[in-house]
């Protein structure tokens, strides 16, 4: 009796640990997919402009904010996952 409760209390961490490790290796092909658009020449070109509008609102104090360009970003980057996404999924 004693020998199964240390088996059952020393066996079953180690299932757990297993688990966390499968966990941590599993990569969301979302997030892959994002950052492949990303990179492409339209999203770098509104992450530019996104990144020079958070500067200049950074430096000086103003109403201004960059929604506009976060917006543009993010419609550049969706827009071509859901075409590479919608595309594979056909």
């Amino acid at each position: 009796m004693v020998f199964e409760e240390k088996m059952i209390m020393n066996g079953e961490p180690e299932v757990e640990e297993e688990e966390e490790e499968e966990e941590e290796d599993m990569v969301d092909p979302l997030e892959t997919m994002r950052q492949k658009c990303v990179e492409t020449e339209h999203c770098v070109h509104t992450q530019a402009r996104l990144e020079e509008c958070e500067t200049r609102v950074g430096s000086r104090s103003t109403e201004e904010d960059c929604t506009e360009e976060l917006f543009d970003f993010l419609h550049a980057r969706d827009h071509c996952v859901a075409h590479k996404l919608f595309h594979s999924v056909k």
